[in-house]
């Protein structure tokens, strides 16, 4: 294992985060305070409680989790496209660095450049709502297991997009629905019979459920169901992921 290139590549990406900071870390903590103005003041005036949690406290972990997924997913992405975009990928080809080598330095800076965005999330979120965190381990291992597992999907995305629009395509019109439509602001316990049959079909759903379990408790889903998803997630992306390397899909340019 060459540590040495690894530790070059994660440095390398973890300081692109402090040249675009404004981008990186601003704009999704001034957007989550937004959806606290927004949904925690207008709609948690009319919605007072969910399943014995103020309606501020409950959509926290739906808003990490929004924010984890698509930052997993762009930053993972954007991190090796550009090289490609750039052609600077020969450089990295060319060096003594396997596959493997590359996968762990990108998906690794990709899921930690989440992870810390997520907490910065989870701190700001203190200043507008009263949290309580019941399980922290799990909530730790949640965070993480997404984490690696979207940032994985978002390596696997940027292989495969041939250009910025295809780079987005996932993101927007996928990651995001599912989110927004995973019980990131609601209970699916409050949907209609029918409604909430077709929400268990939305794999969204037992991330956001399990996590926020870890903080108070409550769940959609069993957590044991949603810990089985998670470890599905990762299992899959790091199947494709090994393939893509293997038969050296799409690396070059």
């Amino acid at each position: 294992m060459n540590w040495h290139a690894v530790r070059a590549i994660y440095l390398f990406e973890m300081a692109r985060t402090k040249r675009t900071l404004l981008q990186s870390v601003l704009a999704p903590v001034i957007t989550t305070s937004l959806y606290f103005v927004v949904f925690g003041a207008a709609i948690g005036a009319r919605i007072p409680e969910v399943e014995g949690v103020s309606y501020g406290a409950f959509i926290v972990p739906g808003l990490i989790m929004l924010n984890l997924l698509t930052q997993s997913v762009s930053n993972a992405s954007f991190g090796i496209f550009f090289p490609k975009f750039s052609r600077t990928i020969y450089e990295i080809l060319s060096a003594p660095v396997s596959h493997f080598e590359i996968v762990l330095s990108y998906v690794g800076a990709a899921a930690s450049k989440a992870v810390i965005l997520s907490l910065i999330i989870l701190a700001t979120a203190t200043f507008f709502v009263p949290l309580r965190i019941e399980h922290p381990l799990w909530m730790v291992g949640f965070l993480l297991l997404t984490a690696v597992s979207f940032s994985l999907l978002g390596f696997i995305l940027g292989i495969w997009a041939d250009n910025f629009e295809k780079l987005q395509l996932v993101p927007l019109l996928i990651i995001t629905p599912l989110t927004f439509l995973g019980g990131s602001f609601y209970s699916i316990d409050m949907l209609p019979a029918a409604w909430r049959t077709l929400s268990l079909f939305n794999p969204v759903v037992y991330l956001v459920s399990g996590f926020r379990w870890s903080f108070y408790g409550t769940a959609d889903v069993a957590v044991g169901v949603s810990l089985a998803m998670a470890l599905l997630f990762l299992a899959v992306f790091v199947g494709v992921a090994t393939w893509m390397l293997r038969t050296g899909y799409r690396l070059k340019p």
